[in-house]
C-alpha cells in the first residue's frame, strides 16, 4: 500500500524568487508586446492578425497558469510576492485571483471525493439525472457538450467575475435597505459590518474581487479609447474565449476520464484522489511550457507547495509510484467528453446511459450538492 511518506516531495518545494521573476518577465511581457505589435500590425493588415492572436492566448495560458500557483503561495517564496504578483495576473486574466485560490484550494482538499465536489461543471449522479425530466436530461447532456466550451470559456473570465461584482452589490443593497426600514440610517454602520454575502466571504475577498474589476474595466475603457472598441473587443473576446475554453478542456481531462478515482465520503481516500484521480497529460514541450507543466497533475495534487518550475524532475523522481495515474493526450478529450455523470453505486464516471435506459421520475430536481469551483479553473 503506498503511502504519501513514500513519495520525494520536499526537496521539490523550495521556491526560488529569482526563478519566480523569470517566468514573471518571460510571460507578462511578451503578452503586453504581442498587444503592442497587434495594434500595430492591424493599422497594416488584418490578415497579419490571426498568428499573433494565436500567440497571445498562448501567453495568456501561461499568465493563467502562474496566477495559479501565485494561489498555492507556491511561485514565489513570499505571502506577499505572491499575492503581489498573483494580483496583476488576475487583472490580465481578469480573474479576481484571491476568491478565485480560495475555491479552487477546496478542490485540492476534495479531490476524488464525488459527494462533495461535482468537478468543473457541477456534474449529477446517475440517480439524480434519472429524476430529471427528458427535457431537462437533453439540457444537461447539451451544456455540458465539448463545443459548449467556447461560450463557457468567454462566460468563466468575461462575465462571471463582473456578474458576481454586481450580484453581491445588489445583495448588499436589498440586504441594507430591510434592515434600514427596521433599524434607521443611524445604524448603517453595523448593518454593513454583520452583512454576510453569498458572493464573497470576507472583507479581503470582496476588496479583491472590486479592485480586479475596476482595473479590468478601466483597462478595456482605456484600451478601446486608445485603439477603438470595435477592434478592442474582436480582439480581447477571440483571446479571452480561446484562452478560457483550453483551460477548462485542460481541467476537465484531468479529472473527468474513464477510470478516474470517483469515490464518496465515506471510503474517501485523499492519496488515491490525487494518484487515480488525476490524469498525466503528455503534452509536447512547448505546449508544457505554455501551461507551467500543470500536466504533471499528480504531482501537483500530491503537493499543490511544489512550484511549476519542480513539478517535471518530483514527476521522474517518483515515476516508479505512480503506475496507476491515467496517461491521457488532449485527442483523448472527445472520449473522455463523455464522463460526465457519477454513479455513486459503482464509484465511476460514466457516460449517460441510451435513452431506452432512462427513466426520468421528476420534472424537477435539486443537486445534493454544488461545486466549490467557479468554474471553475484549473486543477
Amino acid at each position: 500500500m503506498i503511502k504519501k511518506s513514500d513519495f520525494v516531495l520536499a526537496p521539490y518545494m523550495q521556491r526560488s524568487d529569482r526563478h519566480a521573476t523569470n517566468q514573471m518577465l518571460n510571460t507578462v511581457l511578451p503578452y503586453v508586446g504581442l498587444w503592442i505589435l497587434t495594434i500595430k500590425a492591424a493599422s497594416i493588415s488584418l490578415w497579419l492578425l490571426p498568428p499573433i492572436v494565436g500567440l497571445m492566448v498562448l501567453f495568456l495560458l501561461r499568465c493563467f497558469s502562474l496566477m495559479h500557483d501565485c494561489g498555492h503561495y507556491s511561485l514565489f517564496r513570499t505571502r506577499q510576492m505572491n499575492r503581489g504578483a498573483g494580483f496583476l495576473l488576475g487583472i490580465i486574466n481578469a480573474i479576481p485571483p484571491y476568491a478565485w485560490s480560495r475555491d479552487h484550494a477546496y478542490h485540492h482538499k476534495t479531490n476524488g471525493d464525488w459527494q462533495r465536489y461535482r468537478g468543473i461543471a457541477d456534474f449529477l449522479s446517475t440517480e439524480e439525472f434519472a429524476q430529471l425530466s427528458a427535457p431537462k436530461q437533453k439540457l444537461y447532456a447539451f451544456l455540458r457538450q465539448p463545443i459548449m466550451a467556447l461560450p463557457g470559456g468567454f462566460f468563466y473570465l468575461v462575465i462571471q467575475p463582473r456578474l458576481t461584482l454586481g450580484l453581491g452589490f445588489w445583495e448588499f443593497f436589498r440586504h441594507s435597505l430591510a434592515h434600514l426600514n427596521q433599524q434607521g440610517l443611524s445604524n448603517f454602520g453595523a448593518i454593513a459590518t454583520t452583512y454576510r454575502s453569498q458572493y464573497w466571504q470576507t472583507w479581503e475577498e470582496f476588496w479583491d474581487v472590486l479592485l480586479n474589476n475596476i482595473f479590468v474595466v478601466g483597462s478595456w475603457i482605456i484600451l478601446s479609447d486608445l485603439i477603438g472598441p470595435g477592434l478592442f473587443w474582436s480582439l480581447y473576446a477571440s483571446v479571452m474565449t480561446f484562452a478560457g475554453t483550453i483551460f477548462i478542456c485542460i481541467f476537465f481531462v484531468q479529472h473527468n476520464f474513464e477510470g478516474a478515482y470517483a469515490h464518496s465520503t465515506a471510503d474517501w481516500d485523499y492519496l488515491r484522489g490525487a494518484i487515480e484521480g488525476s490524469s498525466y497529460l503528455d503534452l509536447p514541450p512547448w505546449l508544457r511550457w505554455f501551461t507551467a507543466d500543470i500536466s504533471y497533475h499528480s504531482i501537483h495534487h500530491l503537493s499543490e507547495k511544489i512550484p511549476n518550475y519542480h513539478l517535471a524532475a518530483c514527476h521522474q523522481v517518483n515515476r516508479h509510484l505512480l503506475s496507476q495515474v491515467k496517461t491521457l493526450r488532449l485527442g483523448d478529450l472527445h472520449h473522455c467528453a463523455k464522463f460526465i455523470l457519477w454513479d455513486a453505486a459503482t464509484h465511476q464516471l460514466v457516460p449517460i446511459p441510451t435513452q431506452s435506459a432512462v427513466a426520468p421520475k421528476n420534472s424537477a430536481m435539486i443537486p445534493t450538492t454544488v461545486s466549490k469551483l467557479r468554474p471553475k479553473g484549473k486543477g
